[in-house]
This record gives C-alpha cells, sequence and structure tokens, in this order.
C-alpha cells in the first residue's frame, strides 16, 4: 500500500470544505485553493446506503475504509463539470499559466492545448511530475499503462483508461486527461507549499529526544489519532475539540511558556519600533528623493499618455483609411460584375444573331456615319453650352462685385447714421439703395440723383458747423492754456513746502528711533546672554541622557536578537525530531498493515487448497460408494 500525500486515508469526498485540519498531519492551505477557482459543484455521495468500516462494523452513516471489505476501493464518479466547454477553456488556461510561469521548455499557447497530441501530452506530463521528482524520467515502453499506474499511486481517485491514451486530443477523452493534468498541478502547488511549512512552537525542554521517544508522547499522539479516525469514520470532517485538546497535552508535555514567549515578542516590537524611529531621525532627506522621484514619474506618465492618444489617433486614421479603401474595393467589384454581366450579354447576342456579313457591314458603316453626325452635333452643342455657360460666369460675377460694392455703401451708410430713412444724420431722405428686382426698370441715372443731393446739401451744412466749432475750440484752448500755467506754479510752490515739511519729519523720527534702538539692544543682550547659557546648560545634560539611552537599548537589542535566534534554532531542532518520529511510525503502522495484509492473502490461498483438497475427497468417497453398489 502507498503512502497518499494527503492524511486522509477515506476515498469519499470532504462534505464540509474548511480549511481547518488536524495538527498533526495538517497540509497548507494556499491562496489558490485547489479547485475553489473553478466553480466545482459540491460531489454528491453515491454509496450512503451501506459503509464499512474497517474494524468490521456496518453502518448507514459511516465512511468506507481503505482497509476493510474484500471487494475492493468502488470507482469514483469525477464530480468537476469536465464536459462544459467553459470549463475546460477555464483549465487549459490555467494549465498554459502554470507551464509558463514555471519555465516549460517549448512553445505552448491555449489553441495548441484545444487539442493536443500524445507526444505533447507526454512531454506536459513529464514536466509536471518532475517537479514532484526530479529524478523522473518518462518510461519508453507500455506509456499507456504506466501513467494511468503513476497517477493511481500519487492518489488520483478517477481512473484513466489504456485506450484513452491512444487518442488524447480526442474531444471524449482530452477532458479527463486535462482533469488529471490539473489533480497533478494541484498536488506540485500542495509538495512547494509543504516544503516551505515553518511551524512555531516555544521553548522545549532539554530532554526532547527522551520525551518524543517515550511512553507520555507516543501515548497522546495514539489517543489523538484513534479519536480522530472514529469520528472520521462517523462522517466528521473537522475535529476541533480534539485539537485543542492535543494541544493543551502537548504544550504542557513540553513546559511552554506562552507569557514569557508573548513579553519577549513585545519587547522585540518595541525594541523594532524604537530602531526605525531613530533611523528615520538620521534620515530625513528620503523624503525629498522620493518626492524627485515622484516627479520623474509623473512625467514620464505624461509623455506615455501623450504618445498613447498620438498611437489612438494615428490608429484610428489607419482604420479610417482602411475603410475608405474597402468601401472603393466592393465599389471596383461591382463595377467589375456589371461589366461582366454586359459582356455575357453581348456574347450571347452575337452568338444568337441571325444577319448576314452583308448586313452586318451595313449595319456598321450607318453606324460609323451616324456616329460622326452625332459627334459633329455633340461637338456644336457643347461649344454653344460653353459659351452660354461663360457668359453666366461673367454675369455673375458683375452681379456679385456690384453686391460687394452695394454691401459696402450700406455699412457705411450705416455707420454714418444715413439709414434707414428714420436716422439722426437723415434728416428724413431715404438713402438705401435696393436691388434691381426692387426698383425694376430704374436706372442709375435716377439712383444718382436720389443720393447725391441730398448728400450734398448735408455736406455744405457740416461744413459751416465745422468751422464755427473750430473757431470755438481755438479760444478755450488758449483759455486752458493760461490756467494750466497758473496751476503749474500754485504746485511747484506746494511741493517746495511739502519736502520741508518731510525734511523735518524724516530727522525727528530719526532721532526719536536711534534713542529706542539703543535701549532695546541692551536688553536684548542682557536676555541673550542668559538664555545662551540656560540652553548650553540643558543640551548637555540632553546629549549625555540620550547617549546612555541609546548604548543601553542597543545592549538590549543584541541581547533579545541572541535569545531568539537561540530560540528559532531550538524550535527548528525539535521540530526535526518530532517530523522525523512521525515519519518513524507512519512507516512501522504501514509495515504493519502491509504484513496483516499479507497474512490475509496466505489465509485465503490455504482455504482455497483445502477446499479443493476436501472438494476431491468427495469425489474419491462418491466412486467408491458407486463401486460398493455395484458390487
Amino acid at each position: 500500500m502507498s503512502r497518499r500525500p494527503s492524511s486522509r486515508y477515506s476515498e469519499m469526498p470532504l462534505r464540509v470544505t474548511d480549511s481547518r485540519m488536524s495538527l498533526v498531519n495538517a497540509t497548507p492551505q494556499s491562496k489558490d485553493n485547489v479547485f475553489g477557482k473553478l466553480n466545482i459543484p459540491k460531489p454528491q455521495s453515491s454509496t450512503s446506503e451501506r459503509r464499512t468500516s474497517f474494524f468490521g462494523k456496518s453502518a448507514g452513516g459511516q465512511r468506507n475504509s481503505m482497509f476493510g471489505s474484500y471487494g475492493g476501493p468502488e470507482k469514483m464518479k469525477d464530480p468537476r463539470p469536465l464536459h462544459d466547454k467553459a470549463f475546460v477553456q477555464q483549465c487549459i488556461k490555467q494549465l498554459c499559466e502554470f507551464l509558463g510561469d514555471h519555465g516549460f521548455p517549448g512553445t505552448i499557447s491555449v489553441k495548441a492545448l484545444q487539442s493536443p497530441s500524445t507526444k505533447e501530452f507526454l512531454k506536459i506530463f513529464e514536466f509536471i511530475y518532475s517537479l514532484l521528482d526530479p529524478t523522473f524520467q518518462m518510461p519508453t515502453s507500455k506509456v499507456e499503462e504506466e501513467i494511468p499506474r503513476m497517477l493511481r499511486d500519487l492518489g488520483y481517485l478517477f481512473p484513466l483508461s489504456k485506450s484513452s491514451m491512444y487518442s488524447i486530443g480526442a474531444p471524449h477523452t482530452w477532458p479527463q486527461a486535462l482533469g488529471a493534468l490539473l489533480w497533478l498541478i494541484d498536488a506540485v502547488k500542495i509538495f512547494n507549499s509543504l516544503r516551505g511549512q515553518d511551524l512555531l512552537f516555544a521553548d522545549f525542554s532539554d530532554d526532547f529526544s527522551e520525551l518524543e521517544e517515550g511512553v507520555e508522547y507516543n501515548k497522546l499522539f495514539l489517543d489523538y489519532c484513534s479519536k480522530t479516525y472514529n469520528k472520521f469514520m462517523q462522517g466528521a470532517d473537522t475535529f476541533e475539540d480534539e485539537d485543542t485538546e492535543y494541544l493543551s497535552h502537548l504544550k504542557r508535555l513540553y513546559n511552554v511558556d506562552e507569557a514569557l514567549l508573548e513579553s519577549q515578542k513585545e519587547k522585540h516590537r518595541v525594541l523594532i519600533d524604537e530602531l526605525e524611529r531613530m533611523e528615520k531621525e538620521s534620515h530625513t532627506d528620503r523624503l525629498m528623493g522620493q518626492r524627485t522621484e515622484k516627479l520623474k514619474l509623473q512625467t514620464d506618465l505624461q509623455k506615455l499618455q501623450s504618445y498613447r492618444t498620438h498611437m489612438e489617433s494615428f490608429k484610428s486614421h489607419l482604420e479610417k483609411k482602411c475603410a475608405g479603401l474597402s468601401e472603393e474595393l466592393e465599389a471596383t467589384d461591382l463595377q467589375l460584375e456589371g461589366l461582366k454581366q454586359e459582356q455575357a450579354r453581348l456574347q450571347h447576342i452575337l452568338v444568337n444573331q441571325k444577319f448576314t456579313p452583308a448586313d452586318i457591314e451595313r449595319i456598321n458603316r450607318e453606324r460609323n456615319e451616324l456616329q460622326q453626325t452625332v459627334s459633329s452635333l455633340s461637338r456644336s452643342l457643347e461649344e454653344a453650352q460653353q459659351l452660354v455657360w461663360n457668359e453666366e460666369i461673367d454675369m455673375l460675377k458683375t452681379i456679385q462685385r456690384a453686391e460687394v460694392r452695394l454691401t459696402e455703401y450700406h455699412k457705411l451708410a450705416r455707420m454714418l447714421k444715413l439709414i434707414p430713412q428714420s436716422a439722426e444724420n437723415a434728416c428724413g431722405h431715404d438713402f438705401e439703395i435696393r436691388t434691381v428686382s426692387d426698383y425694376g426698370p430704374t436706372t442709375a441715372t435716377q439712383i444718382r440723383a436720389q443720393i447725391q443731393n441730398p448728400l450734398k446739401n448735408m455736406l455744405l451744412d457740416v461744413e459751416e458747423e465745422f468751422s464755427s466749432l473750430a473757431n470755438m475750440k481755438l479760444s478755450l484752448e488758449e483759455t486752458v492754456e493760461q490756467v494750466k500755467s497758473n496751476i503749474s506754479e500754485k504746485v511747484n510752490d506746494i511741493k517746495q513746502l511739502k519736502e520741508q515739511i518731510r525734511r523735518l519729519d524724516l530727522q525727528l523720527e530719526h532721532d526719536m528711533q536711534i534713542a529706542h534702538e539703543e535701549e532695546k539692544w541692551a536688553a536684548d543682550v542682557d536676555a541673550a546672554e542668559s538664555h545662551k547659557k540656560l540652553l548650553e546648560k540643558k543640551v548637555m545634560d540632553g546629549y549625555e541622557e540620550a547617549e546612555e539611552q541609546l548604548k543601553a537599548t542597543q545592549q538590549q537589542y543584541h541581547l533579545v536578537l541572541q535569545e531568539t535566534k537561540e530560540e528559532s534554532r531550538m524550535v527548528a531542532n525539535n521540530l526535526t525530531h518530532i517530523y522525523s518520529a512521525a515519519a518513524n511510525h507512519l512507516v512501522i503502522v504501514e509495515k504493519l498493515c502491509n504484513d496483516q495484509v499479507k497474512k490475509m492473502d496466505k489465509m485465503s490461498e490455504i482455504i482455497n487448497e483445502d477446499q479443493t483438497v476436501l472438494q476431491q475427497l468427495k469425489e474419491m468417497i462418491e466412486n467408491f460408494v458407486a463401486r460398493a453398489n455395484n458390487i
């Protein structure tokens, strides 16, 4: 019988998912649960009517033991939805990520794992198995028999058939093989976590080896195993009470002082905090370096964002260009298709026509004459149309120039407040020039007479008013110049008086400030001298006290660090002895079980031989009785 990786000897799945296991054979729970990420439905037990115990009793609510029932282990149905496409894709992705993370020697992709060949499956199986056993080598013969056997030896509950190994990439066989690879990956993760497991106990006594091999330790271990196994056979999956009791017995047996351990931890934490505080005080320039690093990272982020925006715009431009080219290609394809249909139609007409060669020649000659006539007429029509077009263009340009000048005239008239007729400077005259459609057959002379005569009259009035205002302006400017000269003389006199007053104020303020500062300086000098002496005394006292505290703290820290290292070394030695004792005990139990099985096999062989001998004796007696009756 081979030892399984886990501590559960039952073939039945757990009915309660719980991370708390037995303290003796505890398996570390990794962050990625084995089946938690794949959303596996809870398996339903199909053999709950009658289960056989190792001790010979049978009950309706108990589990099957691996050591009982001569009929052999019952085949279990895989509860994972291996025929669900979404689940299979998730498994393939997980397998691909695992192979990539662990350095698979070869190119592997999700597409290649959809239907792999037998050779690729063997490479993947050999790589994953070598993570458990680095010395493993794939057998060269009967691989279809060796792989299912190795999986059974590792404890895989769901059998793989021999025929499925021949067509491993088939849709009906690949999901089962994929499930076996996922289970093997989970075994590798558990194995790696077991190698890095580190359990921590407190102080053990010096005579640990004597206690481990003594009666007390073996008695505690066997009592714990029997209690947990009995509860497990009755359907329990967690053993919290037994774990607590066993842990308390072990602490009592090995003299674990939890109060001392907690006090040492608290002392170590306080010293670490003090050391970090002193380091921070001695390195105050780290914040500036982190800020410059943050600014550099922010500038890099802005550059990356601008580059990303540029690339996105370039991508959108290329997409638009590609869409335009695709549209042009589709239009060209449609045009080509139309030309092909026209060619087919003309070819069909050519094949089915009933004209003679003379008729065809005559028709061609007439067609040429008609084409020449049509071409000459079309040229004449084009020349006439071109001439009309040129005349229309010239007329439109003239109309546009007139409209532009008319718009400028209206704009200038609105600025001068001449239009509309009720404007301020219009004086009741209508200066607005309407379009030809508004006037009808009105000539330019009428428009000029309507606008120029009122404008001339208005210009004369404006010139007369402007001359009178100019004369008034000159008289006012002379008066202003005389007033300004008087004001400037008075301003100069006021400035001279203000300057004399300011000089006298500055002289008085300077004299008073000098006297006040002399008094203040004398008082400040006395206070500074006294404060300086007091500070020098306090600084010297504080410096000496800080140096003494630092020395005492360093000595205490080194002492606690040495004690912690010594305790860690003792704990590691004790754990090594515990694991070796547990492994030896399990080997002895396994050997005893194997011996019992061998003895039972021998007894069954002897019983079979006795039955054959007894059958032969019965036949001989029957023959003898028959002969005696005949005589």
